[in-house]
């Protein structure tokens, strides 16, 4: 059974008996169709990943308007915004990505009916940009004064391609950030808080290449290379905890054309990834030690000329693994429970969190929907057909901010929940 330490549970009681905390976790209840209406509105200025500037251009209005100083765009096309506290504290990052996984074009409107809003891309991550600037009518409507910084950022190319590019670049560039938050989960009971690391590769298998009969047997072929290789990675066992994988997504060689012959070359995409940094570096080795021994084994089989090879990295996705009772996993907990919602550890995961996570960085990330049933769970993410359970939405935002206050503090109050920052 889950316990939490004392130390976090005694400061999470008296934050949340703090006055002006109990006027704003009312006023995000009662500010719940601003939020779902910003989030209307956002969701129809498309941002397709490393294509966001019209959407980060909205939001930087919204943050400025909101009080927010020093709000800019940096080099990672980022929207940053800093609503200073005591500066006493830590800072606190708090963010969620513009990006969305569709191109132009696909949004053509905003649907309420049922209970939900449909739109793609209407949850992931535009909820979590309307919920950023709820917060802060919270905090600014109850005159909160935070004992750390906060930083808002809307964050550029966290989804496919992207690579969590946006967060890379920003915390690249802000090295004194002490705590990170983010919102990307579909589920708000789900406590994410292990980051799984992964990599992309593509391998290309080289030979000389021939008539299928006149040159069979004078010469090795690449396509058999590659077939050696995934039939020894398809062997391969790794550990369910932590949790590691592997996947051969993609094989390729030859032309339509050239039925009738012996390709000149191959080529094999795959993705690996594990909740532990180790496991994945054990992992790399295996699976290029096996490349090589297949193109070794098919060279030697005809003994004519070599097959060889060469890798490209498509994509790195950092992570690392933290304890589930740090102090920012606790008060999350802690914060559930006080909506009568039942916590759930997810094994691993893959956001913006990753990158805070591997520089060492305490950091969790929330969910942005109340989810009690498989109905409000199953909402169609990165489909067109994507939709947002609107009903008592605002628990969310009530979640993500008892969690922003435990973690930045109250001026004159309470410290951050982190020990030393």
């Amino acid at each position: 059974m889950y316990q939490v330490s004392e130390r976090v549970k005694k400061q999470f009681e008296y934050t949340m008996s703090i006055p002006c905390v109990k006027e704003a976790m009312k006023f995000i209840q009662e500010d719940e169709r601003n939020t779902i209406e910003e989030q209307k509105e956002l969701v129809l200025i498309e941002a397709p990943t490393g294509e966001e500037e019209k959407r980060a251009a909205v939001m930087m209005e919204k943050f400025k308007a909101l009080g927010l100083e020093n709000v800019h765009i940096d080099r990672g096309g980022n929207v940053v915004g800093l609503r200073r506290g005591s500066g006493k504290g830590p800072k606190v990052l708090i963010e969620g990505h513009l990006d969305t996984v569709f191109p132009f074009g696909t949004v053509h409107g905003v649907e309420e009916r049922d209970g939900f809003l449909y739109a793609p891309g209407i949850g992931d991550d535009t909820r979590a940009l309307a919920m950023l600037l709820g917060l802060l009518r919270a905090l600014n409507q109850n005159e909160i004064k935070t004992f750390g910084d906060i930083v808002f950022v809307a964050t550029t190319r966290e989804e496919g391609m992207g690579g969590l590019g946006g967060m890379k670049d920003f915390l690249n560039d802000n090295d004194d950030i002490d705590i990170s938050l983010t919102i990307d989960n579909n589920d708000m009971s789900v406590l994410i808080f292990e980051a799984t690391s992964g990599e992309t590769y593509e391998v290309n298998f080289y030979g000389i290449g021939g008539h299928a009969f006149g040159a069979f047997g004078e010469m090795a072929q690449p396509i058999h290379a590659a077939a050696r290789a995934v039939a020894k990675i398809a062997d391969f066992t790794v550990p369910s905890d932590p949790k590691t994988s592997f996947c051969v997504s993609n094989f390729h060689g030859g032309t339509a054309a050239g039925v009738h012959a012996i390709a000149s070359q191959a080529t094999i995409k795959f993705n690996f990834r594990s909740n532990s940094p180790e496991e994945l570096a054990k992992l790399r080795t295996k699976i290029f030690d096996a490349i090589e021994e297949a193109c070794r084994e098919e060279t030697e089989k005809w003994g004519k000329d070599e097959i060889t090879w060469d890798k490209n990295l498509i994509s790195q996705v950092p992570g690392g693994t933290q304890d589930s009772h740090t102090p920012l996993v606790e008060s999350a907990w802690l914060g559930l429970k006080s909506l009568d919602i039942e916590p759930v550890f997810h094994k691993g995961g893959c956001t913006n969190a990753n990158v805070a996570v591997s520089k060492g960085i305490p950091s969790i990330c929330l969910g942005r929907a109340f989810a009690p049933d498989e109905n409000r769970k199953n909402i169609m993410n990165h489909s067109v057909h994507e939709k947002f359970p609107i009903t008592d939405s605002y628990k969310a935002v009530q979640q993500a901010f008892m969690v922003l206050m435990m973690a930045a503090g109250i001026d004159g109050e309470t410290n951050s929940v982190v020990e030393g920052k």
